[in-house]
């Protein structure tokens, strides 16, 4: 019983976790925006520093009508929101917060296990595209499988460095062995990996798919009310799995200055806070890539460079032995 009862109790975290740290994610998007572009809007919702603009937003998302196209295949169209967020779900369940257990499923390919379940995440776009009944919206599908194919090789060659530097594919395993000299060792790698995490994301400015001047709205056109808010949470859920797992990958984890066994479960936190304060930063800062632009970063500096951090390992590693 007492075994049943922390499995329960990990899964009702996880599950916590999900339903909050995304939502403070968009938040933070709001006011950092409002900020760094001095935009007024989001900071009048609720008087005290638009506290309320998240409520807001979630009000008009609730009250706009939910319209599914005549010709659309329906169930297949009422589908594809859940298809894109549940798989970020998964992901959370593997990644450690913490030493001692502190992780809902400690699996031992634990590396390749996330990134296999967060490549699913892409179906849901090409799902909403083909559904719609709309050839634009399928073109914007097939934009998003395009981008995620580019993206996917760079970072599982990143995440292989790690893994072959720690020995292990488990996440937890990676925390453990991990030292504080191998922050420019696997820098190279780091760089790689948040930078294609943020391309499958379609963040700015990797967004071309689904950016509103660009094909209508890609695969998302045909979609309102709730329907789009579960698109964009999904959105800001992969931004939460993305700071997390290259915390865990490449800045030690639950490492801090202080008081590992202890603290470790906020100095993940919050490095990967500030990992989605970057986020931000860099959606305000850069514009957006032209679809030359991105196969180009892909295949011309981000495979190569990744491919050249498997091979700085590899030597690292043998001249350790």
């Amino acid at each position: 019983m007492p075994d049943l009862l922390e499995v329960v109790l990990k899964l009702v975290l996880v599950a916590a976790a999900f339903a909050v740290l995304p939502l403070l994610v968009g938040q933070a998007e709001h006011k950092v925006m409002a900020h760094m572009q001095g935009r007024l809007g989001p900071m009048y919702a609720g008087a005290f520093h638009g506290w309320a603009q998240l409520v807001a937003d979630g009000v008009k998302f609730a009250q706009k009508e939910s319209v599914v196209p005549r010709a659309a295949d329906r169930t297949v169209f009422k589908l594809a929101p859940a298809v894109a967020i549940i798989p970020y779900l998964l992901v959370l369940l593997v990644i450690p917060v913490g030493p001692d257990g502190q992780v809902a499923l400690d699996l031992g390919i634990g590396v390749f296990f996330a990134l296999a379940v967060m490549g699913v995440g892409v179906i849901g776009a090409i799902m909403a595209g083909w559904a719609s009944a709309n050839k634009y919206s399928l073109l914007g599908g097939m934009r998003v499988a395009a981008q995620l194919m580019s993206y996917e090789l760079p970072m599982v060659f990143a995440a292989s460095s790690v893994a072959m530097a720690a020995g292990t594919l488990s996440l937890s395993g990676i925390v453990e062995e991990w030292r504080w000299w191998w922050l420019p060792w696997q820098a190279v790698g780091a760089v790689v990996f948040f930078v294609a995490g943020l391309a499958e994301l379609r963040r700015p400015p990797f967004d071309m798919p689904v950016a509103d001047s660009e094909i209508i709205f890609g695969p998302y056109t045909e979609y309102g009310g709730l329907r789009f808010a579960l698109f964009i949470l999904a959105e800001y859920a992969g931004i939460v799995v993305l700071c997390a797992l290259t915390t865990v990958l490449f800045l030690g984890g639950w490492k801090g200055p202080f008081l590992d066994a202890e603290l470790g479960w906020l100095w993940t936190l919050l490095k990967a806070a500030v990992l989605a304060f970057v986020v931000i930063w860099l959606r305000v800062s850069y514009p957006r890539l032209r679809e030359d632009q991105l196969q180009k970063l892909a295949w011309a500096y981000l495979v190569p460079l990744s491919l050249g951090q498997l091979a700085l390992t590899g030597v690292v590693k043998v001249a350790l032995a």
